[in-house]
């Protein structure tokens, strides 16, 4: 049998643990206080400037997330798990998809957003947190990084990454949500990681002595520092808009209301990076480069074998 890797799966849900912790922050900040509220209006008016560069793009970009290309991307993460004959991983990666998304959907009406006089234009749409399409575009890089070879997983990590940025900067872009809405999302998928990592790992606890794959520590480490880097450009971001808050985002120089974007873009970007750069540092020791048959039936193997 295989030794319960204790140590792992609690650091799986102390991180989840942080991960949730994290996102009822923003979600209480951002959601239900008029100054999270006011944070998140200049930022994502900042979008205006500059947006006709950039909306074909970001148009075709959130296009490509639909329900059909969830079902699609699912369908293929599992179909690259069951031809490497990794049946536990394919239903893990499979969990993680499905529960990110229907949790993000869930909580889109669960969650109340009360109207606190800030962004009158959108009081009718209501809560928009988390973003939907962040969500998708995220847990299917997860996913995919949990299903890929060993050797792949370093560079999928870092394309992952960006998509899920991209896709987050883009709701931001196209005007569609907030930066909380993007971020508190990324926050959504990576507890989901960690609860699939869980799952995958106590599903192979009947196997018997595993071979761990490279630990991709170059990568992990390029998206810690890239995410904390970002993060911190967030931070002072926010810093210089709290300066011109009590002033009217459509009063706002064209200066003030890009920093303000770009601090949302950079929060969303850099929440990706972390996100990542976890599932990355655990997934060699939840997703083994080799896995044995099960101590059982390799034992009933060799007795045919003897006989």
């Amino acid at each position: 049998m295989r030794r319960w890797p204790v140590g792992l799966v609690m650091w799986l849900l102390v991180l989840a643990g942080a991960e949730l912790a994290c996102f009822a922050a923003i979600c209480h900040f951002f959601v239900r206080t008029e100054h999270g509220q006011m944070l998140d209006l200049v930022a994502l008016t900042g979008n205006t400037v500059g947006q006709s560069r950039v909306e074909g793009p970001v148009d075709t970009i959130l296009n490509t997330m639909s329900a059909l290309s969830l079902a699609i991307a699912t369908a293929v993460v599992g179909f690259i798990a069951l031809i490497r004959r990794r049946v536990a991983l394919a239903v893990g990666a499979i969990l993680l998809v499905g529960g990110a998304n229907v949790t993000t959907q869930l909580l889109k009406q669960i969650i109340y957003r009360p109207e606190l006089g800030v962004d009158m234009e959108r009081a009718a749409a209501g809560n928009s947190l988390p973003s939907g399409h962040t969500t998708i575009a995220a847990s299917v890089a997860v996913a995919l990084i949990l299903v890929l070879p060993a050797r792949l997983r370093g560079v999928g990590g870092v394309l992952g990454a960006l998509f899920a940025a991209v896709a987050g900067v883009a709701t931001l872009s196209a005007g569609w949500h907030r930066p909380s809405d993007a971020i508190a999302a990324l926050l959504i998928v990576g507890a989901w990681a960690c609860a699939a990592g869980v799952f995958i790992v106590i599903a192979q606890h009947h196997h018997g002595g595993v071979e761990y794959g490279p630990a991709n520590r170059f990568a992990v480490r390029a998206l810690a520092v890239a995410g904390l880097v970002l993060l911190a450009g967030c931070g002072v971001a926010v810093m210089l808009t709290e300066q011109v808050l009590s002033t009217p985002p459509d009063e706002l120089s064209r200066l003030r209301l890009l920093t303000a974007y770009a601090g949302g873009a950079m929060g969303i970007a850099g929440t990706a990076g972390l996100v990542l750069a976890f599932v990355l540092a655990t997934v060699h020791r939840v997703v083994p480069q080799l896995v044995p048959p099960p101590v059982e039936e390799a034992d009933r193997e060799m007795a045919a074998v003897a006989g």
